[in-house]
Order: C-alpha cells, then structure tokens, then sequence
C-alpha cells in the first residue's frame, strides 16, 4: 500500500499599503497646490490651475514668485485634461481619485506662500493641507457631487434654516468655536466665487449671500463692504438670470441695516439698478424697485436717487410692471417725492396725470395717494394737479367714499388741502365741485384726523370768500380808467 504526498503552495501577497504609488505625470499636478488637479481651469495666460487656487490668488491678489507674468482676469474649464487625468487614475488604479481643493485650504495655501514659509511650494505641508481634503469616490460623478457637497456646506454654515445638521457636525462645531472667524472665512469664500469668471460659481456665492443676509443682522453689517459692493454692481446685470436676481435680491437684504444706505449709494450701485428696473429679468425688477424704495428712505440718498436718473424708470414700472413691483415702485416714488427736487422731476415727467388716472381707476389708491399729498405741497404739483383735474377727482372719491382704508381718506383730504393753497383758483374748482357740502359732512362725522383736515380746508375756503367779498370792484375799476386815461394821453388813443 503506497503513501501519496502532497505538495502545499504557499503564496505571500503583499498589502497594498506596501505597494508603491505611481507618480502623476507633472502636467497633471496644478504648480500652487502641488497636487493631482481634480477641477483644472485654464487661466488668461494659458497655464492650468486648480480652479480653487486660481480664485484664492485673485481673492488675495497673489502671483505665485515663479509665475510673475500668469493672468487670472479669465479662467476656463479644462475638460479635457480633467478627462485624462480621470483616465490615468483609472488606468494606473490611483485612489482614491483627486478631489478639488475647498476654497478654504486653497486660501490657506495662497496664504502660506505670501507669508514666504514654507519656502518652496514641494513642501509636506501643502500635501498634508491637500490630503486633509480627499474622500474616496468610484467615478467621475461622485468627485462632482462630493465637491458640490463640499461646497455647499462650507457656504451655507452659518444659516440654520439650510442645512442638516447630521451633515453639518464639523461646522457646527468651528461655530460654537468662534462665530466671527467663522464669518470672515465666510466672506473669503463668498468673495472668491463673486469674482470668478464662472455663471456657476458666481450663483453659488450670491445665493449663499442672499440667505446669509437675509435674517442675519450682524451678516448684513459685515459683507457691506467696498469689495462685495464692488462685484455686486457688476453681477446686477448678469445675462444669467439666477446670478442677477439673487445678487440684487442679496442688494436689498443688505440695504435694511440703516447703516448700510449710504455707503451702498455711494459705491454707485444705483446706476445698475436703474439699468435693471428697465430691462432686467421680471423677478430682478421687483427686487430693483425694492432695494431703490429700501434706499430711499435715508434722507441723504433721496435727492442723489433723483439725479442719478431712478425716478423715469420708477414711473414706468408703475404703469407696467408686476403687481409686486408696482407696489415697491409706489412707495419707493413717496420717499423720493419729500425732497422738493424730485417732485418738481416728477412733474415735468408728466406723473401728476398718471396718478390720477390710477386713482380714477382704484388700483394702489392709498399708496398713490401717498405720492400726490407730497406733489400737493409744492408750488409745480399744485398748479399741475388743478390743471389735470384733481379737485374734481378727489372730490369724487370723497363723495363716494370709495377708500380701502382710514389712512387712505386722510390722505385724500391732506391732497386736498395742499391743493387749497393755490389761491380762487382751488376755491372756483372745490365750489363748482360741491366742496362745502363734502367737507362739512366730513367735519361733522368723520374721523378726528380727518375732522381736523376738512375743518382747515374750510377755514382756508372761508378765508377766500371774505377776501372777495372786502373787494372794493368799483374802485379797482375806476383805478384801471385812471390808469388807461394816463396810458393815452402819454402814447396816444389807440397805441399798444
């Protein structure tokens, strides 16, 4: 009986942690990170970056020592080397596969090299900044939408109301660290993508800014600033719709802390949102008379809205715009209207017969209504206003008490008397009209507010029928053939 033997094999495999990493071909590793680029971009000067870099140096207005002659005024996608570097991860089994830098780690980079340590950009310590940042991801999808992600949490931190806060531990945390630093990153981050030459980036920075600023106080206070303002005048007018909307929607937020209307006036904004109230996208508009009704309520802003050129397009919206943007322009043209300039503007701009016209029809009453009280008080609205009819129409609504509100009949009577300072001529209009028997009625059952009003147009009334009646005509008459007789005997019967 024979013994068989068998033979084992015994095979060693090595980990794969001891296997060597291939090297990245060097056009494949982006000159400031000194890493494998995952968002290349093409710069005004043909070189090729990490797109987050890119925006760091423009942000912190740095030229790499080695790159003096590189031009960041434009930067452009780079699929195709994005598209082999992808490949050449694939081919070789390189993972986990690049991840672009975060806008943060691409500041503190850029930083780095402005404070000259390390000296060189081959250093450890940019690799260690740029591992920090990598995630293991399957294809090119994923690197996309873990940047996305990257992204909108670094962004939207600070708003309670858009975030998960299973997915927002890590910035959780760093905020209960330190909110104002938090805030100042913010504004690095915010501000880099504003300034990028990208649709994309430049709607994520001004939607990041929109909800920021929308109920946060202290948010408002700290993005007005030179630099923000700056780019927002330009992204006010972007031929993209959601860069435009959102960036003047941003404007308003930051026009409600009253310590911000000057300073946004004076960083010539109003010109571009003039620009938009004309001919911008519909809900850009609505913003646009929002953000020049919000302006305008500083004292110091109404007589400089009014030159540069707001209330032209304020009246037109008004005539044509949205509901919503209707009413914004309304109130924005009742501010701007206190200032004496502005309404002799709007007079010679022919708005008296616009308003009254909205009157007669019942649209926006009160806030209309608002505007002529304000054109009643000077000397070219009353004389417009006795020209288009507005005693009769005024009176008219008095007389059918067709008003949405207490605060609206007040002003109809405020109008009124504004427009009794206009001498017999109001006093022929308002009796032709039935004044009297308005305003008596008025007096008698009306509100405190507005017993008071009608009682001074009254007075105001009387005062003119006393003043006729004191009129002596046969002596003005005889004055006048005193004067004719003289006129003659010097220049002759018949001369002109």
């Amino acid at each position: 009986m024979g013994t068989s033997k068998h033979k084992w094999r015994f095979t060693l495999l090595r980990s794969p942690s001891h296997l060597k990493k291939p090297t990245p071909p060097p056009e494949f590793i982006c000159p400031i990170s000194n890493t494998l680029m995952a968002d290349p971009v093409i710069v005004s000067s043909g070189q090729t970056f990490e797109r987050n870099c890119v925006l760091a140096c423009i942000s912190l207005s740095f030229k790499p020592p080695t790159l003096l002659t590189v031009d960041f005024t434009t930067i452009i996608p780079n699929l195709a080397l994005k598209s082999a570097i992808i490949n050449w991860c694939k081919t070789h089994s390189y993972f986990p596969f690049p991840q672009p830098v975060d806008i943060r780690s691409g500041l503190s980079i850029v930083k780095t090299l402005i404070n000259g340590s390390p000296d060189s950009p081959n250093c450890s310590n940019y690799r260690e900044i740029r591992l920090s940042s990598l995630t293991s991801s399957a294809s090119e999808d994923s690197v996309v939408a873990a940047a996305a992600c990257a992204h909108a949490a670094a962004t939207i931190a600070p708003i309670p109301f858009c975030y998960s806060s299973s997915s927002s531990s890590e910035i959780d945390n760093s905020n209960n660290n330190s909110n104002n630093n938090n805030v100042g990153e913010e504004d690095e981050d915010i501000f880099c993508k504003l300034r990028s030459g990208l649709n994309s980036d430049q709607e994520d920075a001004v939607v990041s800014l929109r909800n920021l600023t929308r109920t946060k106080q202290y948010a408002r206070v700290q993005y007005c600033t030179p630099r923000v303002l700056s780019t927002l005048r330009h992204l006010i007018v972007s031929r993209c719709l959601s860069v435009q909307v959102n960036a003047v929607a941003a404007l308003v937020n930051l026009s409600l802390e009253d310590v911000n209307k000057v300073k946004i006036v004076r960083s010539g904004i109003v010109p571009p949102l003039i620009d938009v109230l004309r001919g911008g996208f519909v809900e850009a508009q609505e913003h646009a008379a929002g953000a020049l009704f919000s302006l305008g309520l500083d004292d110091d802003n109404k007589t400089a809205i009014g030159v540069l050129g707001a209330l032209p397009p304020l009246l037109h919206a008004l005539r044509v715009g949205s509901e919503r943007c209707r009413h914004d322009s309304a109130l924005a043209l009742y501010h701007l209207s206190l200032v004496q300039s502005n309404r002799s503007k709007l007079v010679k701009l022919g708005s008296v017969q616009l308003f009254l016209n909205m009157v007669k029809s019942g649209h926006m009453t009160g806030r209309v209504m608002l505007v002529l009280c304000n054109l009643a008080g000077s000397v070219e609205g009353r004389a417009a206003m006795l020209d288009g009819g507005a005693v009769e129409c005024l009176l008219g609504l008095l007389s059918r008490s067709e008003f949405d509100s207490e605060s609206t009949r007040e002003s109809c009577l405020g109008s009124l008397y504004g427009l009794s300072q206009g001498g017999l001529r109001f006093k022929g209009l308002a009796k032709e009209a039935g004044a009297e028997e308005l305003l008596t009625k008025e007096k008698e059952m009306g509100s405190e507010r507005c017993k008071e009003k009608a009682g001074k147009i009254l007075e105001v009334m009387m005062q003119k029928y006393e003043e006729e009646e004191t009129v002596d005509w046969e002596a003005l008459l005889n004055s006048d053939e005193l004067t004719r007789s003289k006129f003659e005997l010097v220049y002759g019967k018949g001369s002109v």
